[in-house]
């Protein structure tokens, strides 16, 4: 049996990094993480029991395997963004197409849904998912719901809801500790859930708040929608969007499991494409400031007695 091909992200950290011959740049055009882009590479070199690059005080030098692999690697890039490119071309009449993160279309799309379709029977909507920044940059979609930094972006997105880092947990989790929140001495000693990729959330948590000697997270996932979902399964304490975590909260599945909060680096972001319909985009857009803004009020108001 043919072994199966390392994931495209690897290959995709690779060719940004040997273009600048930088982590740092790479992770500024991917919309990730200088430590994701590292070990994105650092995967692809075990997979392959190879050295990609030389890593020197100020930058990058690729290997001779390195140069080897590149050539192939950007056709292959290439390739891949030809062939999107045949099916992402101009929007199709009568139908929208919504590009949103994968965590985005998991917590609004699949509950709300329903309250903008049923009074609009004719609007058709096609849902694309991403899970990394720069995936947007390939997308050709009418509406993107984006997730990143402000500075990636672009010029006229609008943040959607105010947000902020929270720590979350099952209820029976923080019941266990017979507080209505848990102390910072009890979060130590749980099992602490990271979304990785984009931003060290743990880390920038517990700076802004003052809180030292927490323990490494041991659960890692790949985005804020499953660091939700295995904090409501009671595997750990996860630190996660507000916005994201607001459906969970006010459906009470979730908790806040600590009273204190951060500012975020991250967060949701509204771009349309000046082509797109504007009616369509109208009622979608609609709808879905009213769905963030249901959910936050509802979480809002199950979370007030943390502030007291």
């Amino acid at each position: 049996m043919a072994r199966a091909l390392p994931p495209v992200a690897w290959f995709r950290a690779f060719e940004s990094a040997a273009r600048h011959l930088s982590f740092t740049a790479a992770a500024e055009e991917l919309g990730l993480t200088q430590s994701a882009i590292s070990q994105n590479v650092r995967s692809l070199e075990v997979r392959f029991s190879t050295i990609l690059f030389e890593r020197k005080p100020r930058g990058l030098a690729l290997t001779d395997a390195g140069r080897r692999l590149l050539p192939d690697v950007t056709a292959a890039m290439g390739s891949l963004s030809n062939a999107a490119g045949i099916f992402e071309g101009a929007s199709e009449s009568g139908l929208l197409t919504v590009a949103a993160s994968v965590s985005f279309a998991q917590w609004y799309f699949v509950p709300g849904l329903a309250r903008l379709m049923d009074p609009n029977p004719t609007l058709s909507l096609r849902v694309i998912t991403t899970v990394w920044p720069d995936e947007f940059s390939r997308s050709s979609a009418d509406v993107e719901v984006r997730f990143g930094t402000e500075s990636h972006m672009g010029k006229g997105a609008e943040r959607l809801g105010p947000d902020e880092l929270i720590v979350v947990a099952a209820p029976h989790l923080v019941a266990r500790t017979g507080r209505p929140v848990m102390s910072t001495e009890a979060l130590r000693q749980q099992r602490l859930i990271q979304a990785v990729g984009t931003s060290d959330n743990w880390k920038r948590w517990a700076q802004h708040c003052r809180i030292s000697t927490l323990p490494e997270p041991d659960l890692m996932a790949d985005s804020h929608g499953l660091v939700i979902d295995f904090a409501r399964a009671g595997l750990g304490v996860g630190v996660t969007s507000a916005l994201l975590a607001a459906p969970s909260l006010a459906a009470g599945d979730l908790v806040q499991a600590h009273a204190m909060t951060a500012p975020t680096k991250d967060g949701y972001f509204l771009a349309i494409n000046p082509r797109a319909n504007p009616s369509d985009v109208d009622l979608f857009t609609t709808w879905l400031q009213l769905e963030t803004s249901r959910a936050t009020a509802m979480a809002d108001a199950k979370r007030q007695h943390f502030g007291s």
